[in-house]
């Protein structure tokens, strides 16, 4: 006999799922969705279940076509239960994991309860026990070696997030790495972009309306102004996004041709550098060509360096000659013991 507080359970998301009339779902569709929270019911108890819950709420149900479509009411209040299915509490988990350097530093105490009602539905699901494994289950691997996050003043990163979200603007001392020394300057915020370990803060600075971005590790004051933002234009905040992208460098669009042994350009021909890519057969000595339009940026140079004499640029002739240059400056650097 079924146990009354998953009936219960149940019927509370089978009202979570109906869409609002004029939208509306078959027994079936319905089925499918208690059956991802891991109810698994037959389609005939799930219309029961439509059938008794329309005599208590407002449902309708469409019979003029097959298969009957079931729906809230136009009109009906909107429902809501302090309730959590398993779905929405893996993803609110799982953005927390994943997202909660992004997140406004100030907002996050008010999800606490949120995060600890998630925490209680996946301990709870005794049908579908891999859900509460999930996040040993899965993980995102860093292409790059892993380093530990730079130091940032968490009270600062509260602030620069308050002044994005009621667009402020904030007065910072800045560290520059490239300058050597602290100044201090009104930032107007566009937003965050996280590269690596670091995150930016990509914003104009003063007067100025070209896009800046400011490692926020290096930002040592921040002051919320009682002044609102200059308003960006739609290009500033894309901007700011290529040249992280592209390593802070991006010296234009070029065709480049590299050679490397076939089974190192094994993962290229599954993940190619460009639309437009071209790989050749294995030769004699079973390298191949690849052919692709890319940007040259520092990334891309960094990435060519990183293969070591395991590629070879030939076009174009300036990128091939600078690689020349750096395996050479190393190459005489190993040649001789270490200091």
């Amino acid at each position: 006999m079924p146990n009354a507080r998953n009936t219960l359970y149940r019927h509370w998301l089978l009202l979570q799922t109906l869409p609002r009339a004029p939208r509306a779902s078959s027994a079936s569709e319905i089925t499918e969705r208690l059956a991802n929270e891991g109810f698994k019911v037959t389609k005939r108890s799930v219309e029961r279940d439509l059938q008794s819950l329309s005599t208590v709420f407002p449902l309708v149900c469409d019979d003029s076509q097959t298969p009957f479509l079931w729906s809230w009411s136009k009109d009906a209040p909107s429902f809501s239960l302090p309730g959590m299915s398993p779905l929405q509490a893996l993803v609110l988990l799982t953005a927390q994991e994943h997202l909660k350097d992004l997140l406004p530093q100030g907002q996050l105490a008010q999800l606490s309860p949120l995060l600890e009602q998630a925490r209680n539905v996946i301990g709870q699901q005794k049908s579908r026990p891999g859900l509460g494994k999930w996040a040993q289950t899965v993980a995102v691997i860093p292409t790059t070696q892993p380093t530990l996050p730079p130091d940032t003043k968490p009270q600062t990163l509260e602030i620069l997030h308050d002044a994005l979200l009621d667009q402020r603007v904030v007065r910072v001392s800045y560290s520059s790495r490239a300058a050597g020394a602290t100044k201090v300057f009104d930032v107007h915020p566009l937003g965050f972009l996280q590269r690596s370990r670091v995150t930016y803060l990509a914003c104009t600075i003063n007067e100025h309306t070209d896009a800046r971005l400011l490692a926020v590790h290096r930002i040592g004051t921040a002051e919320l102004l009682d002044m609102p933002c200059r308003p960006p234009s739609s290009e500033t905040l894309a901007e700011a996004r290529k040249l992280v992208e592209a390593g802070f460098a991006d010296r234009g669009q070029i065709s480049l041709i590299i050679r490397m042994p076939s089974f190192q350009a094994e993962h290229l021909a599954e993940s190619p550098l460009s639309r437009d890519q071209a790989m050749t057969h294995p030769d004699a000595d079973d390298w191949v060509e690849i052919r692709a339009t890319v940007r040259d940026t520092d990334q891309l140079r960094w990435w060519l360096t990183a293969y070591g004499d395991a590629v070879e640029v030939v076009e174009p002739a300036e990128l091939r000659e600078w690689i020349a240059q750096r395996h050479a400056a190393a190459s005489q650097r190993y040649a001789s013991p270490p200091r």
